[in-house]
């Protein structure tokens, strides 16, 4: 069967168009949800029926493959939910960070391709401010001011991740505050990534404290980024437990590693980037 699109592009287009040019690993189509082999819709997730069990399973046999044992169930699943957060976090953010504007997606309204790296969003309606010209989209909300674009999209990722986060807790065996702190943990770190590859790490880095402050339930931290030699860097609120697999390597953010490893680390990737 044809794959239905949107009949036009909406304001978000030259957002995610930019975030395909500098992050090759995730493209975002403007369509309605797919449900072909390899896709699952976000909604299936939140239900927390076959379609997470399935995804859970897949997600099992990767780590498998990858790191050479088989996981803890809490560690699939955190780490299944890390890899579908994280992209998730960037339809909301890299829109906000580009061109202040932020869509409203329901679990209905997006859908992805885990292995091909892909995502499709059915934006119904995106909030901007007055002076933007999107504001004459027959789906733009326009708020006052950035500060109102702010709560706008915490409000927006929280709406959409929070069934998911739903499905997700009986299988993670983490309450609200840390699943919540995760969220936080994806928001940052996810655009902060990006922002790098756009060469705009230092406006990053002050946006995201103005966005996640700290005291804005129902996230329970902030972004609380720190200076770190010229480098900036964070611990996260949450655990990944990719440590669990790989005890000698862990992720650059956790408080298990050291500023002098994370300097080292941010070294290594500038060299990468800079080839």
């Amino acid at each position: 069967m044809p794959v239905a699109t949107l009949r036009r592009p909406s304001p978000l287009s030259a957002s995610y168009a930019r975030l395909a040019e500098v992050f090759e690993r995730l493209r975002v189509t403007e369509e309605a949800p797919r449900a072909a082999a390899g896709w699952i819709g976000s909604h299936q997730l939140a239900a927390g029926g076959g379609a997470l069990v399935e995804f859970l399973a897949r997600e099992e046999t990767r780590i498998l493959r990858e790191h050479g044992e088989r996981a803890r169930p809490d560690v699939v699943a955190s780490l299944g939910l890390h890899h579908y957060a994280w992209p998730a976090c960037l339809l909301f953010t890299v829109p906000w960070f580009l061109h202040r504007r932020v869509p409203r997606l329901g679990v209905r309204d997006v859908s992805f391709h885990r292995t091909a790296g892909r995502m499709t969003v059915r934006p119904a309606h995106v909030v901007c401010l007055p002076d933007d010209p999107a504001a004459e989209w027959p789906g733009a909300v326009a708020v006052p001011d950035a500060a109102a674009l702010r709560e706008a999209l915490r409000g927006a990722i929280a709406e959409h991740i929070g069934p998911v986060l739903g499905a997700f807790r009986p299988h993670t065996r983490r309450g609200p505050h840390a699943l919540w702190g995760m969220v936080c943990d994806e928001i940052a770190e996810g655009l902060w990534h990006v922002a790098r590859l756009l060469g705009e790490e230092e406006r990053a880095v002050a946006e995201l404290g103005a966005l996640l402050p700290g005291g804005t339930p129902p996230y329970p931290g902030g972004a609380d980024f720190r200076a770190l030699g010229r480098e900036h860097t964070r611990e996260r609120l949450s655990c990944c437990l990719f440590y669990t697999l790989r005890p000698d390597d862990p992720c650059a953010a956790c408080p298990r590693t050291c500023d002098a490893d994370r300097l080292t680390r941010a070294g290594a990737e500038a060299e990468e980037q800079a080839k």
